[in-house]
């Protein structure tokens, strides 16, 4: 029997510390207007010290649960997209999975950085639609403050820290199609020293710092995430004036507001968080979502695009009847 994979649940957890543009402007040479010029922020989250990747995912999926009506004994899978893992082995997901006392069954991370999300969400829809599991968690949380360097006001100034969960559920398949419609994925590795850490267990035995060529990441991003949304599109055979929301990845507002010129999007259909949440890399996108959703903006029955590109480089697209 034909299923497709509905979200069922949305969470979102974001740290309690609220770190400002002037709080960083006491620690890098930066300020307000300089960072709000270029990026769009005006303030992001910062775990606590203690405050591991895995309790923002299990804090958020605990949401998405409880919104699901679902405990965590009917979770057949959890995936976890991070690149900020709580150890190097085993998977932040196994942590997760522990922590919510869900059973034993595949929980596993995926690294794909501010694509992340998309990647997982691709994964997961092919498990549900299958019939493989019924219910599964996907979820993107980073603690990206633990690895940005602070001499460098390029990169420190525009992440923060977060997760964002979904629960995807299998239904029997109707018409119109509901759920996930379509993803589009795709990678390239001559790009990858645009956008990386400079450290790794196997390289420098070290987690390294966030390092960034920000011009050639602005260009590639509104090309492909771009590119990303025409094809997923074309492969769902939907017309793009039938999306009622866009919602990208928050990494740049410029970098928002030029992908939808690109696809002539209605600026008034964009979802955006960036101002409060800075990029929380591969949570952006479910951080956004259950953004719009609390506040009414987001409906049942509506068409979604989530888009993203980053470290890989890597993007993609899904189209979603939510």
């Amino acid at each position: 029997m034909a299923l497709q994979s509905v979200i069922s649940g949305v969470g979102g957890r974001l740290p309690d510390r609220v770190v400002t543009n002037d709080d960083l402007a006491k620690i890098v040479e930066t300020s307000d207007e300089w960072i709000r010029t270029r990026s769009g922020i005006g303030e992001r989250r910062f775990a606590a010290d203690g405050e591991a990747t895995s309790d923002l995912a299990t804090e958020a999926a605990r949401r998405a649960l409880d919104q699901a009506g679902l405990s965590p004994a009917e979770i057949g899978l959890i995936i976890v997209a991070t690149v900020t893992p709580d150890k190097t082995f085993p998977a932040t997901a196994v942590y997760v999975q522990r922590k919510l006392g869900a059973p034993p069954g595949p929980a596993f991370d995926l690294s794909a950085a501010c694509g992340g999300f998309l990647y997982a969400l691709s994964i997961a829809d092919k498990f549900v639609g299958a019939g493989e599991v019924r219910h599964a968690l996907v979820i993107g949380a980073e603690k990206l403050s633990c690895f940005l360097d602070w001499s460098d006001r390029a990169t420190s100034v525009l992440f923060g820290d977060g997760a964002g969960a979904i629960v995807l559920s299998g239904e029997r398949a109707s018409e119109p199609r509901r759920g996930v419609i379509t993803t589009y994925l795709s990678a390239d590795g001559r790009l990858a020293d645009h956008l990386h850490s400079d450290g790794g267990p196997a390289t420098t035995g070290t987690v390294g710092k966030v390092r960034m060529n920000g011009k050639e990441v602005f260009k590639n991003a509104v090309a492909e995430i771009s590119n990303a949304v025409l094809e997923a599109a074309k492969r769902a055979d939907i017309r793009l004036n039938d999306i009622d929301w866009f919602v990208p990845h928050q990494a740049n507002l410029r970098i928002i507001d030029a992908c939808a010129k690109r696809l002539d999007l209605d600026p008034a259909k964009i979802i955006v968080t960036i101002e409060k949440h800075a990029n929380t890399s591969s949570a952006s996108i479910p951080l956004a979502l259950e953004q719009g959703i609390r506040d009414g903006r987001i409906r049942r029955g509506q068409l979604l695009a989530f888009a993203a590109l980053g470290g890989g480089l890597a993007w993609g697209a899904a189209l979603v009847r939510y």
